[in-house]
């Protein structure tokens, strides 16, 4: 399981939980809560009313009293309020008196007229001055029947003579108690939607972060050329170290490996170099002394053609982007890299064929760069390349929006052997005029080249005989050819 998921699943668990156990508190809160407020009102109005009924209870006229009169009219009152959404139109109390013996001597209703409610916890805890109060259900097993009964007793100075009881049915108050539920519970889910969405976008985040770190080391794992992805905080600063790590690994190994190829490519110069020295120290005629000092000039040249090329490829090959790239036009940088082999008479013709929808188009990258590599490329096929025959450069559109550049020579062609390793950096093969062989840097500059453009350049050999190179290279974003 990836960690982004791990880390969603716990976040979600964690606020589901508690988003459950808030619902459940609420939820299991609001009836108590409701009836608790009911209970309180109900309090304060049993204590009015039985200060309006002490009059009459006193004067024997409870049943049939003023104070009678109104409570019943209360019954026929159109309240006609609108509370919060619900309408109300009728008063829900029951009112009814008890004398201290607990006997029912007024009756709201009228149906419990005469009965005797002494052993009712309302009535008997308030006969013995406290606070009386209970719920009972008009049916056992349903408890939407309950009805609330709330006493106050009536005094005759310090002395409790009667009870007067308001009850309201626990149905009353249903409708808010479900309201409000619903409303919990509808925010509830809102909140769980909201905390997974956020759960979601933070896992994504996360996972953005992590897969770009892991993609950026597969990739440096793999050789390929990887740059650093964006990240922010903590993966920002991981990312440093990552990119700091590889460099200084890279940069240990890149030295051993260049300082292994090095010696082992100067050996042969610098055996041919001691050997000619060796023999200059003797006496010789002087066509014998002038080859062999000739031998140390080529020799010296070819390492000198050697660290330069060696330093240009280390120079490219620690780039893992281009800095600042730019648009080259295309036909232009192949006749400024074309020039220098026009104008020397010891090299073979080489002849440049540009398609016409390519006359305008543009390169992606770095001018400088782009030119090396091209003439790398036309300096490794005149080395092939037989008298009298011509170099072939061609620029034409290919699929994908993408320009190739083919080098193409009439040469021996490459062997079947070489042509997977032709691109290694000190691989050469030998020419085919007797020359000694090419220092084996200048394919893989080309290579390396042509990957820091977003490219690739292939070689192999062409119908009729010779060899062929081609670079196939993005256009100027928006370019069209």
């Amino acid at each position: 399981m990836r960690i982004g998921l791990r880390i969603l699943l716990g976040y979600f668990l964690i606020v589901a939980l508690a988003a459950f156990l808030l619902m459940r508190v609420f939820t299991q809160e609001i009836k108590p809560g409701v009836r608790q407020a009911m209970e309180d009102t109900l309090a304060d109005t049993a204590n009015v009313l039985a200060e309006l009924a002490t009059d009459d209870f006193l004067a024997g006229r409870i049943d049939d009293g003023r104070f009678a009169a109104r409570v019943r009219a209360l019954g026929a009152r159109d309240i006609g309020a609108n509370i919060w959404g619900f309408r109300k139109s009728q008063a829900e109390y029951r009112v009814y008196v008890t004398d201290a013996a607990g006997v029912v001597v007024f009756d709201s209703t009228g149906r419990d007229l005469g009965r005797d409610y002494s052993r009712w916890n309302d009535v008997l805890l308030t006969l013995r001055g406290q606070y009386g109060a209970r719920s009972t259900r008009s049916d056992p097993d349903d408890d939407s029947t309950s009805v609330m009964h709330v006493a106050a007793p009536i005094r005759d100075g310090r002395r409790i003579v009667g009870v007067l009881t308001v009850a309201k049915p626990n149905s009353a108050i249903a409708p808010f108690i479900a309201r409000s539920e619903r409303t919990i519970l509808r925010w509830g889910f809102v909140l769980l939607g909201t905390a997974l969405a956020v759960g979601l976008l933070a896992a994504w985040w996360l996972s953005r972060q992590l897969g770009g770190l892991r993609r950026y080391a597969d990739a440096v794992t793999a050789g390929a050329l990887a740059t650093l992805p964006d990240a922010a905080g903590e993966f920002a600063d991981l990312g440093r170290a990552l990119e700091t790590m590889r460099e200084r690994l890279e940069g240990k190994q890149y030295v051993e490996r260049y300082v292994h190829a090095l010696t082992h490519e100067l050996k042969a110069p610098l055996s041919a170099i001691r050997g000619a020295a060796e023999l200059l120290e003797t006496p010789l005629p002087e066509a014998d002394r002038r080859r062999f000092a000739a031998t140390v000039v080529a020799q010296g040249e070819r390492m000198t053609q050697m660290i330069d090329k060696l330093l240009a490829l280390a120079a490219v090959e620690h780039r893992q982007r281009l800095e600042q790239p730019e648009p080259v036009p295309a036909a232009a940088m192949l006749e400024a890299a074309l020039t220098p082999f026009r104008d020397d008479p010891r090299r073979v013709p080489v002849a440049l064929d540009i398609d016409a929808r390519c006359r305008t188009a543009s390169l992606f990258g770095d001018a400088f760069l782009l030119r090396q590599m091209v003439a790398n490329l036309v300096d490794n096929a005149c080395d092939f390349a037989p008298a009298g025959s011509v170099v072939d450069v061609t620029l034409a559109p290919v699929a994908g929006g993408r320009l190739a550049i083919t080098v193409a020579d009439r040469g021996p062609g490459v062997p079947a052997y070489a042509l997977d390793r032709v691109f290694e950096r000190f691989y050469s093969l030998p020419r085919p005029h007797g020359g000694s062989r090419s220092s084996g840097i200048g394919l893989a500059f080309v290579a390396e080249v042509a990957a820091l453009h977003g490219g690739r350049a292939t070689l192999g050999n062409r119908d009729g005989g010779g060899a062929v190179a081609t670079l196939e290279l993005p256009q100027w974003p928006g370019a069209t050819s």
